[in-house]
């Protein structure tokens, strides 16, 4: 073989190496990209008013889905960022949530409650994020198994992945862990039991140990917590914990719905994940 040839042949798996490398390692690719920079609420109809409304917290809730912090809605900047939030939307749509419902005599489409799907981009949204003093999340967000136990009254149990008395739950935890572009799991019953875990055990379980059996049930790693209904504060008692780097992070709320609990859960784990440190 001609020698220019075998040097053709040669650059050419090189080339070829590094491209499947960079496929393997490297950034986020375009559709990846397009479902991370993207966010939405719901607004009263489609007037300029609400729309503007919805600008504000769709940009408060992208910076967060971006960069797994949820500290930086609070920080002072923000709030010169909300009064110019349409500039950084490249597009939007709208989804009727009453789609298919007949318009009432004296109702409108104004006041009909619509989905506003808002879309961005990186050249929009990273260099607001640098303002804020924080950073793109781009690795590959670990799907996190739940190990939820629940007390309210005499009634107590294990959250698993297939106890009736927990299809709400199971719902509420994925409605939280969407909107920061993550994915959760749960243990079957069969698994908890193989593993000695019950309603009370499962609440002093090594983190190591809760990790294990998360990758058995499809994910990468545990988040645990426990529900305790407080009558006096009329709402939930909740507790997290998780693993990261070899230390282990915990932090609460009171007095909530679970619904609100499972989004304190997740955008706690996602501060902890992205490298953002510990969950006030």
């Amino acid at each position: 073989m001609p020698q220019f040839l075998r040097l053709a042949l040669v650059l050419a798996l090189v080339l070829g190496g590094l491209l499947a490398i960079c496929a393997a390692n490297g950034p986020a690719r375009a559709a990846d990209i397009d479902d991370l920079y993207k966010s939405q609420t719901i607004v009263t109809g489609q007037g300029e008013p609400n729309r503007q409304a919805g600008f504000k917290i769709c940009l408060e809730a992208v910076l967060v889905r971006v960069a797994g912090d949820q500290r930086l809605t609070a920080k002072s900047e923000m709030a010169a960022l909300r009064e110019k939030a349409g500039g950084f939307v490249t597009g939007f749509r709208y989804r009727d949530r009453m789609e298919g419902i007949p318009v009432h005599d004296e109702q409108g489409t104004h006041d009909r409650p619509h989905d506003l799907f808002c879309q961005y981009t990186p050249a929009t949204i990273d260099p607001v994020l640098a303002s804020l003093g924080s950073k793109p999340w781009l690795t590959e967000r670990p799907r996190l198994a739940m190990f939820l136990t629940s007390e309210q009254g005499v009634k107590h149990f294990a959250l698993d992945a297939d106890d009736e008395r927990g299809v709400l739950m199971r719902e509420s935890f994925s409605n939280a862990a969407a909107p920061l572009a993550m994915q959760v799991a749960f243990p079957t019953a069969a698994q908890l039991s193989q593993a000695g875990l019950d309603d009370q055990t499962l609440r002093s379980a090594e983190m190591t140990k809760l990790d294990a059996i998360a990758k058995k049930a499809g994910a990468d790693q545990a988040l645990s917590g426990s529900l305790v209904w407080s009558d006096k504060e009329l709402g939930w008692a909740a507790d997290w914990r998780l693993a990261m780097a070899g230390k282990t992070y915990t932090w609460q709320v009171r007095g909530v719905s679970f619904d609100e609990a499972f989004r304190v859960a997740m955008r706690g784990a996602a501060q902890i994940l992205s490298g953002n440190g510990q969950p006030e």
